[in-house]
Protein backbone atom coordinates (compact mmCIF):
# COMPACT_ATOMS: atom_id res chain seq x y z
CA UNK A 1 0.00 0.00 0.00
CA UNK A 2 1.51 3.42 -1.00
CA UNK A 3 1.36 6.21 1.08
CA UNK A 4 1.26 9.62 0.37
CA UNK A 5 3.80 12.71 0.75
CA UNK A 6 3.92 16.38 0.27
CA UNK A 7 5.48 16.82 -2.85
CA UNK A 8 4.95 20.74 -2.80
CA UNK A 9 3.70 23.84 -1.21
CA UNK A 10 2.69 27.03 -1.45
CA UNK A 11 0.94 29.80 -0.09
CA UNK A 12 -0.90 33.28 -1.28
CA UNK A 13 -1.34 36.46 0.97
CA UNK A 14 -3.45 39.34 0.23
CA UNK A 15 -1.37 42.13 -0.56
CA UNK A 16 -3.65 44.74 1.71
CA UNK A 17 -2.61 44.55 5.62
CA UNK A 18 -4.64 45.80 8.21
CA UNK A 19 -3.04 46.28 11.36
CA UNK A 20 -4.24 46.77 14.65
CA UNK A 21 -3.88 50.48 14.73
CA UNK A 22 -6.28 50.34 11.09
CA UNK A 23 -8.58 48.75 13.15
CA UNK A 24 -8.87 51.55 15.77
CA UNK A 25 -10.25 53.89 13.20
CA UNK A 26 -12.99 51.62 12.67
CA UNK A 27 -14.20 50.27 16.47
CA UNK A 28 -13.04 51.09 19.89
CA UNK A 29 -10.46 48.88 19.84
CA UNK A 30 -6.71 49.31 20.67
CA UNK A 31 -3.64 47.41 19.62
CA UNK A 32 -2.91 46.51 23.34
CA UNK A 33 -6.54 45.18 23.76
CA UNK A 34 -5.69 42.73 20.54
CA UNK A 35 -2.28 42.31 21.33
CA UNK A 36 -3.21 41.01 25.13
CA UNK A 37 -6.10 38.92 24.13
CA UNK A 38 -5.03 37.47 20.66
CA UNK A 39 -1.61 37.71 19.81
CA UNK A 40 -2.41 39.56 16.70
CA UNK A 41 -0.90 42.46 15.33
CA UNK A 42 -1.54 42.63 12.13
CA UNK A 43 -3.50 40.77 9.32
CA UNK A 44 -4.52 40.75 5.39
CA UNK A 45 -7.50 41.49 3.98
CA UNK A 46 -8.73 40.55 0.00
CA UNK A 47 -9.61 42.92 -2.22
CA UNK A 48 -13.31 42.23 -2.86
CA UNK A 49 -13.70 44.04 -6.19
CA UNK A 50 -11.09 41.04 -7.97
CA UNK A 51 -10.29 38.17 -4.96
CA UNK A 52 -12.40 35.44 -4.24
CA UNK A 53 -11.90 32.20 -2.34
CA UNK A 54 -11.08 30.01 -5.56
CA UNK A 55 -9.08 32.33 -7.10
CA UNK A 56 -6.69 33.05 -3.91
CA UNK A 57 -6.55 29.19 -3.50
CA UNK A 58 -5.34 28.76 -7.12
CA UNK A 59 -3.14 31.45 -6.59
CA UNK A 60 -1.69 29.39 -3.59
CA UNK A 61 -2.08 25.98 -5.98
CA UNK A 62 0.05 27.14 -8.57
CA UNK A 63 3.10 27.66 -6.35
CA UNK A 64 1.96 24.69 -5.01
CA UNK A 65 2.48 22.51 -8.42
CA UNK A 66 5.56 24.78 -9.52
CA UNK A 67 7.03 23.32 -6.15
CA UNK A 68 6.66 19.95 -6.95
CA UNK A 69 7.53 20.31 -10.26
CA UNK A 70 4.50 19.64 -11.82
CA UNK A 71 2.02 20.96 -14.25
CA UNK A 72 -1.58 21.35 -13.15
CA UNK A 73 -2.48 18.54 -15.95
CA UNK A 74 -0.46 16.47 -13.58
CA UNK A 75 -3.27 16.93 -10.33
CA UNK A 76 -5.70 13.75 -10.16
CA UNK A 77 -8.21 15.28 -7.73
CA UNK A 78 -8.59 18.38 -5.57
CA UNK A 79 -9.80 18.99 -2.39
CA UNK A 80 -11.02 22.03 -1.56
CA UNK A 81 -11.20 23.21 2.11
CA UNK A 82 -13.24 26.39 3.14
CA UNK A 83 -16.02 27.86 5.56
CA UNK A 84 -16.21 31.12 3.18
CA UNK A 85 -16.74 29.73 -0.52
CA UNK A 86 -17.19 32.02 -3.92
CA UNK A 87 -21.24 30.82 -3.56
CA UNK A 88 -23.35 29.02 -1.34
CA UNK A 89 -23.06 26.68 -3.66
CA UNK A 90 -21.16 25.19 -5.88
CA UNK A 91 -18.07 24.61 -3.80
CA UNK A 92 -14.56 26.43 -4.65
CA UNK A 93 -13.46 22.98 -6.03
CA UNK A 94 -14.89 23.15 -9.43
CA UNK A 95 -13.75 26.52 -9.36
CA UNK A 96 -10.10 26.04 -9.05
CA UNK A 97 -10.09 23.37 -11.60
CA UNK A 98 -11.68 25.21 -14.18
CA UNK A 99 -8.97 28.04 -13.25
CA UNK A 100 -6.43 25.83 -13.53
CA UNK A 101 -7.61 24.55 -16.82
CA UNK A 102 -7.21 20.89 -15.52
CA UNK A 103 -9.57 18.27 -17.33
CA UNK A 104 -12.33 16.98 -15.80
CA UNK A 105 -11.21 15.30 -12.51
CA UNK A 106 -12.90 15.17 -9.55
CA UNK A 107 -13.31 17.97 -7.00
CA UNK A 108 -14.57 17.53 -3.19
CA UNK A 109 -15.21 20.40 -1.05
CA UNK A 110 -14.61 19.89 2.70
CA UNK A 111 -16.74 22.43 5.35
CA UNK A 112 -14.45 21.46 8.72
CA UNK A 113 -13.92 25.39 9.48
CA UNK A 114 -10.83 25.19 11.45
CA UNK A 115 -9.81 21.70 11.22
CA UNK A 116 -10.53 21.51 7.67
CA UNK A 117 -7.17 21.47 5.76
CA UNK A 118 -6.31 18.65 8.13
CA UNK A 119 -9.21 16.73 7.38
CA UNK A 120 -8.85 17.61 3.60
CA UNK A 121 -5.42 16.02 4.08
CA UNK A 122 -6.57 12.89 6.03
CA UNK A 123 -9.29 12.10 2.77
CA UNK A 124 -6.73 12.65 0.11
CA UNK A 125 -4.32 10.55 2.22
CA UNK A 126 -6.93 7.82 2.00
CA UNK A 127 -7.38 7.89 -1.77
CA UNK A 128 -3.90 7.75 -2.49
CA UNK A 129 -3.47 4.75 0.22
CA UNK A 130 -6.57 3.29 -1.67
CA UNK A 131 -4.89 3.25 -5.05
CA UNK A 132 -7.41 5.68 -6.35
CA UNK A 133 -5.58 8.78 -7.19
CA UNK A 134 -1.88 9.59 -7.25
CA UNK A 135 -1.65 13.21 -7.41
CA UNK A 136 -3.75 15.29 -5.02
CA UNK A 137 -4.15 18.96 -4.64
CA UNK A 138 -5.60 19.87 -1.43
CA UNK A 139 -6.12 23.46 -0.77
CA UNK A 140 -7.56 25.52 2.70
CA UNK A 141 -8.41 28.99 1.21
CA UNK A 142 -10.47 31.88 3.26
CA UNK A 143 -11.49 35.24 2.59
CA UNK A 144 -13.30 36.42 6.52
CA UNK A 145 -13.14 40.32 5.95
CA UNK A 146 -16.25 39.89 3.87
CA UNK A 147 -18.46 38.61 6.27
CA UNK A 148 -16.79 40.53 9.74
CA UNK A 149 -19.13 43.40 11.53
CA UNK A 150 -16.42 45.35 11.49
CA UNK A 151 -17.90 47.96 14.57
CA UNK A 152 -17.33 47.97 17.92
CA UNK A 153 -20.68 45.42 18.47
CA UNK A 154 -18.10 42.73 16.44
CA UNK A 155 -14.94 43.95 17.42
CA UNK A 156 -14.40 40.60 19.61
CA UNK A 157 -15.01 38.43 16.22
CA UNK A 158 -13.30 40.67 13.46
CA UNK A 159 -10.16 41.66 14.96
CA UNK A 160 -9.16 37.75 15.11
CA UNK A 161 -9.79 36.62 11.39
CA UNK A 162 -7.39 37.32 7.98
CA UNK A 163 -7.32 36.21 4.62
CA UNK A 164 -5.47 33.92 2.64
CA UNK A 165 -5.01 30.33 1.10
CA UNK A 166 -2.09 27.49 1.45
CA UNK A 167 -2.05 24.21 -0.34
CA UNK A 168 0.04 21.02 -0.97
CA UNK A 169 0.45 18.41 -3.67
CA UNK A 170 0.03 15.28 -2.21
CA UNK A 171 1.92 12.19 -4.01
CA UNK A 172 2.08 8.76 -3.49
CA UNK A 173 5.20 6.94 -2.82
CA UNK A 174 6.46 3.20 -2.25
CA UNK A 175 9.43 4.75 0.25
CA UNK A 176 8.44 3.43 4.27
CA UNK A 177 8.31 5.81 6.88
CA UNK A 178 8.01 8.73 4.62
CA UNK A 179 4.91 11.09 4.19
CA UNK A 180 1.74 10.94 6.32
CA UNK A 181 2.54 8.61 8.93
CA UNK A 182 -1.15 8.95 10.11
CA UNK A 183 -4.32 11.53 10.37
CA UNK A 184 -6.46 11.78 13.67
CA UNK A 185 -10.16 13.25 13.32
CA UNK A 186 -12.88 13.90 16.14
CA UNK A 187 -15.85 16.29 16.39
CA UNK A 188 -18.28 17.25 19.69
CA UNK A 189 -21.93 18.65 17.67
CA UNK A 190 -22.96 18.93 21.02
CA UNK A 191 -21.51 22.78 21.28
CA UNK A 192 -21.77 23.20 17.53
CA UNK A 193 -23.86 26.82 18.59
CA UNK A 194 -20.28 28.01 20.40
CA UNK A 195 -18.96 29.17 16.99
CA UNK A 196 -21.09 29.18 14.14
CA UNK A 197 -22.87 32.06 11.24
CA UNK A 198 -26.37 31.30 11.18
CA UNK A 199 -27.56 32.38 8.10
CA UNK A 200 -27.75 31.62 4.94
CA UNK A 201 -29.16 28.67 6.51
CA UNK A 202 -31.75 25.74 5.00
CA UNK A 203 -33.74 25.49 8.57
CA UNK A 204 -35.84 28.81 8.36
CA UNK A 205 -39.06 29.32 6.60
CA UNK A 206 -38.57 32.82 6.81
CA UNK A 207 -35.78 34.97 5.71
CA UNK A 208 -33.65 37.03 8.42
CA UNK A 209 -30.11 37.79 6.91
CA UNK A 210 -30.69 41.41 7.92
CA UNK A 211 -30.14 40.53 11.96
CA UNK A 212 -26.65 40.93 12.48
CA UNK A 213 -26.55 38.26 14.86
CA UNK A 214 -27.75 35.77 12.06
CA UNK A 215 -24.82 36.90 9.09
CA UNK A 216 -22.43 37.62 11.47
CA UNK A 217 -19.93 35.06 13.29
CA UNK A 218 -20.71 34.06 16.86
CA UNK A 219 -18.04 33.18 19.86
CA UNK A 220 -18.41 32.28 23.01
CA UNK A 221 -14.50 33.00 23.32
CA UNK A 222 -14.19 31.72 26.76
CA UNK A 223 -15.92 28.19 25.95
CA UNK A 224 -13.88 27.47 22.56
CA UNK A 225 -10.48 28.50 24.54
CA UNK A 226 -11.11 26.27 27.67
CA UNK A 227 -12.19 23.27 24.86
CA UNK A 228 -8.92 24.37 22.67
CA UNK A 229 -6.43 23.60 25.13
CA UNK A 230 -7.85 20.44 26.04
CA UNK A 231 -8.29 19.01 22.85
CA UNK A 232 -5.24 20.22 20.91
CA UNK A 233 -2.91 18.56 23.01
CA UNK A 234 -5.08 15.40 23.09
CA UNK A 235 -5.23 14.90 19.81
CA UNK A 236 -1.41 15.87 18.99
CA UNK A 237 -0.44 12.96 21.96
CA UNK A 238 -2.79 10.53 19.91
CA UNK A 239 -0.90 11.34 16.92
CA UNK A 240 2.64 10.82 18.67
CA UNK A 241 1.09 7.40 20.60
CA UNK A 242 -0.19 5.79 17.53
CA UNK A 243 3.11 6.13 15.73
CA UNK A 244 5.60 5.45 18.97
CA UNK A 245 6.76 8.86 19.26
CA UNK A 246 6.80 11.37 22.77
CA UNK A 247 6.97 15.17 22.29
CA UNK A 248 10.45 15.30 22.58
CA UNK A 249 10.51 13.65 18.69
CA UNK A 250 8.91 16.63 17.22
CA UNK A 251 10.88 18.96 14.83
CA UNK A 252 8.25 21.46 14.28
CA UNK A 253 4.51 21.73 15.25
CA UNK A 254 2.41 23.54 13.56
CA UNK A 255 -0.95 24.12 15.16
CA UNK A 256 -3.83 26.10 13.58
CA UNK A 257 -3.36 30.02 14.60
CA UNK A 258 -6.33 30.34 16.28
CA UNK A 259 -5.20 32.67 19.03
CA UNK A 260 -1.31 32.57 20.09
CA UNK A 261 -1.99 32.36 23.68
CA UNK A 262 -3.86 28.89 23.08
CA UNK A 263 -0.01 27.99 21.14
CA UNK A 264 1.90 29.20 23.89
CA UNK A 265 -0.58 26.78 26.04
CA UNK A 266 0.09 23.46 23.97
CA UNK A 267 3.78 24.72 23.81
CA UNK A 268 3.78 24.87 27.85
CA UNK A 269 1.45 21.77 28.16
CA UNK A 270 3.69 19.35 26.22
CA UNK A 271 7.18 21.12 27.25
CA UNK A 272 8.46 22.09 23.49
CA UNK A 273 10.63 24.21 22.89
CA UNK A 274 10.39 27.59 20.66
CA UNK A 275 12.16 25.86 18.18
CA UNK A 276 9.42 23.05 17.82
CA UNK A 277 6.62 25.28 17.55
CA UNK A 278 5.86 27.45 14.73
CA UNK A 279 3.44 30.35 15.02
CA UNK A 280 2.27 33.27 12.26
CA UNK A 281 -0.34 34.32 13.62
CA UNK A 282 0.78 37.68 14.69
CA UNK A 283 0.96 38.49 11.44
CA UNK A 284 -2.39 37.01 9.57
CA UNK A 285 -4.64 36.65 12.58
CA UNK A 286 -6.57 33.20 11.88
CA UNK A 287 -7.24 32.39 8.42
CA UNK A 288 -9.09 29.31 9.87
CA UNK A 289 -8.79 26.18 7.16
CA UNK A 290 -5.66 28.38 5.12
CA UNK A 291 -3.89 28.63 8.62
CA UNK A 292 -2.29 25.54 8.94
CA UNK A 293 -1.19 25.45 4.97
CA UNK A 294 -0.04 28.86 5.21
CA UNK A 295 2.28 28.04 8.30
CA UNK A 296 3.52 24.73 6.87
CA UNK A 297 4.23 26.66 3.48
CA UNK A 298 6.23 29.35 5.69
CA UNK A 299 7.96 27.28 8.05
CA UNK A 300 9.34 25.52 5.33
CA UNK A 301 10.85 28.41 3.05
CA UNK A 302 12.18 29.41 6.45
CA UNK A 303 14.14 26.31 6.10
CA UNK A 304 12.50 25.29 9.42
CA UNK A 305 10.83 22.10 7.84
CA UNK A 306 13.53 19.60 5.98
CA UNK A 307 13.87 16.20 4.59
CA UNK A 308 13.69 13.40 7.66
CA UNK A 309 11.95 15.75 9.99
CA UNK A 310 9.06 15.21 11.80
CA UNK A 311 5.90 17.45 11.90
CA UNK A 312 3.03 17.46 13.52
CA UNK A 313 -0.31 19.35 12.29
CA UNK A 314 -3.12 20.28 15.24
CA UNK A 315 -6.03 22.13 14.62
CA UNK A 316 -9.49 22.83 16.64
CA UNK A 317 -12.16 25.14 15.56
CA UNK A 318 -15.97 25.18 14.96
CA UNK A 319 -18.00 22.49 15.27
CA UNK A 320 -16.49 21.62 18.05
CA UNK A 321 -14.12 19.83 15.28
CA UNK A 322 -10.25 19.20 16.22
CA UNK A 323 -8.08 16.92 14.32
CA UNK A 324 -4.48 15.84 13.78
CA UNK A 325 -1.69 14.75 11.18
CA UNK A 326 1.77 13.43 11.65
CA UNK A 327 4.23 13.48 8.86
CA UNK A 328 7.62 12.20 8.24
CA UNK A 329 8.90 14.89 5.61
Amino acid sequence: MPNSYIAGIGHYIPEREVTNADLEKLMETSDEWITERTGIKSRHWANLETDSTSNLGTRAARKAIENAGLKPSDIDFIVFCTLSPDFYFPGGGVLVQEQLGIDTIGALDIRNQCSGFIYGLSVADQFIKSGMYKTILVIGSEIHSSGLDITTRGRNVAVIFGDGAGAVVLKATDEPNKGILSTHLHSEGKYAEELMVIEPSSHSTQRNSNIPERIYPVMNGSNVFKHAVTRFPEVILEALNKNGYSPEDIDLLIPHQANLRIGQFIQKTLKLTDDQVYNNIMRYGNTTAASVPIALSEAWQEGKVKEGDLICLAAFGSGFTWASALIRW
